[in-house]
């Protein structure tokens, strides 16, 4: 088999979580279009917000403000939904990410079932795609639902890397190297099916490195863990440090 050569892996900072500190008061402050534009400054290849049903944390008037700021891409996260595909055909942003939502759930628990909704899901990404945009479908590392992403025309799947990452941190090593090497190997099939492959969920910098090695993975979406860590050193810093980690794995 031939080798993949190692590209530059794009970090994709979310900024859900500064609107999560805002709204916790009501108040105008912290601005997430500001945190977007410190990340860009900061080395950000893109830039990720969700704008979920219920408006928990990024608004309407983010998505505007970050659209008309940023010069790097918006990757927008949404639900399969009229609403808010309405919403991504007026803005038209460099990506659209669909993910599953439940309202009861703190953040995304889990990867979108797309191989037992292909039918739906195809037809509601054709005019997303048809505007330009592209489409990324956030799974679980599975055969299955990688394969129906293929089919229904996605450019990119995101394979959702919490299961790895949480196990990590529970210190439940042997569990958490078994789902390190499903990531392995879905990410590997999924390139070799013409996608692009990306991974996001849970990350930090103990759990960075391995996932950066796969030299099929072109981008990692990552927002709490840095949003977190900047309350202590400062977003500058911590995206660095993200940064040298993710680097370092692809030397």
């Amino acid at each position: 088999m031939a080798m993949i050569p190692l590209g530059k892996l794009r970090l994709g900072v979310n900024i859900d979580h500064v609107a999560t500190v805002r709204n916790a008061r009501g108040s105008a402050y912290p601005e997430p279009v500001r945190a977007a534009l410190l990340a860009q400054e900061s080395g950000a290849d893109g830039i990720t917000a969700h704008l979920r049903e219920d408006r928990r944390h990024i608004s309407d008037s983010d998505i505007d403000g970050l659209m008309d700021a940023l010069t790097v891409p918006l990757n927008f996260e949404m639900a399969a939904t009229e609403e808010m595909q309405k919403i991504a055909l007026r803005h038209k942003p460099h990506a659209v990410c669909i993910v599953p939502e439940k309202r009861e759930e703190l953040t995304t628990e889990g990867g979108l079932e797309v191989a037992r909704q292909e039918n739906k899901l195809a037809h509601f990404i054709a005019p997303i795609r048809d505007a330009g945009c592209r489409v990324s479908l956030f799974v679980a590392a599975d055969i299955a639902q990688i394969d129906a992403a293929h089919r229904i025309g996605a450019d990119i799947v995101e394979l959702h890397a919490g299961a790895y990452c949480d196990l990590f941190h529970e210190e439940k090593f042997e569990q958490s190297k078994a789902q390190l090497e499903r990531l392995r190997e879905m990410s590997a099939y999924a390139h070799s099916l013409g996608l692009e492959v990306h991974a996001g969920h849970g990350f930090t910098y103990d759990t960075v490195k391995p996932v950066a090695e796969f030299p099929e993975v072109m981008e990692l979406n990552i927002g709490h863990f840095i949003i977190g860590e900047a309350i202590f050193v400062g977003l500058p810093a911590a995206m660095k440090k993200m940064i040298d980690l993710m680097n370092e794995a692809r030397k």
